[in-house]
């Protein structure tokens, strides 16, 4: 007689923002799936009837044949393999057992999972056969793109524009964050490709070990148009860079022009 069949498993993918991926988030998710009957009770036999011996193979799922000195084994043609054969079928699943129906349920995702992440529901995939257990149901993570930050294991990146005069006098530039706005110093000098870090201001690790840090990237911003007023200025700061002034550094300088 055959054994009893363990379900299959099921797949589903699952797309969250960066955000709910960064705090945690429960998903409702739809899943078409092959269940037991409840009619039949996954017997597959109408109520009121059982599944019977099939005389082929005796109940054994299997017939032999003998070949010259060789007994050889095969399925059984008459009930495939189950040892049984339904005289009457159920007519909700048609003697199969399960019967396909949707399967609406809520699945946790904890903070700092990423695209690929695999989350394992046991029991929710399909029903087994002959009484064998179901199967398990793999969610699949996928991370969509954010528009604002690039993310790398547990660290964010993000790339801001600063001005000329950001760069060459400092000042202070709010970012944002997955927490929301953050200050950051720009220091007097700062050149494009210029790399800060915010401690702690990336993504969760998964598990809840720490956290990861944010990577600011600036680029100073050359403009394509001036304003009168802007062409005045940047015409003294050419003026004075002209002049040979050996007490003054260049950033004193721009900052008694736009100072």
């Amino acid at each position: 007689r055959s054994a009893a069949q363990r379900g299959a498993d099921l797949r589903y993918d699952l797309e969250i923002t960066l955000e709910e991926a960064a705090n945690g988030m429960t998903a409702q998710l739809r899943i078409p799936r092959l269940e037991g009957c409840e009619t039949c009770k996954g017997s597959g036999s109408a109520p009121g009837t059982q599944p019977e011996n099939c005389q082929t193979c005796g109940g054994t799922g299997q017939v032999r044949y003998q070949q010259g000195f060789f007994s050889v084994a095969r399925t059984c043609h008459v009930c495939r393999g189950a040892g049984r054969v339904i005289k009457t079928p159920c007519t909700d699943c048609s003697g199969a057992g399960r019967v396909e129906r949707e399967r609406q349920m809520e699945v946790k995702v904890p903070a700092g999972v990423e695209t690929g992440s695999r989350l394992r529901v046991q029991g929710e995939g399909e029903a087994g056969t002959h009484g064998g257990p179901p199967g398990d149901l793999y969610v699949v993570i996928h991370v969509a793109e954010h528009e604002q930050f690039e993310r790398q294991g547990s660290n964010l990146y993000e790339a801001v524009p600063i001005t000329f005069a950001q760069a060459a006098l400092g000042s202070d530039l709010m970012v944002k964050t997955l927490d929301g706005e953050e200050k950051l110093k720009i220091p007097m000098g700062t050149q494009t490709g210029t790399v800060f870090r915010l401690k702690g201001k990336g993504m969760p690790a998964l598990g809840g070990r720490g956290r990861g840090d944010l990577f600011v990237s600036v680029t100073v911003i050359t403009p394509t148009t001036l304003t009168r007023e802007q062409r005045r200025l940047l015409e003294q700061l050419a003026e004075v860079e002209n002049k040979d002034l050996e007490d003054k550094g260049l950033v004193d300088k721009v900052r008694d022009i736009f100072g």
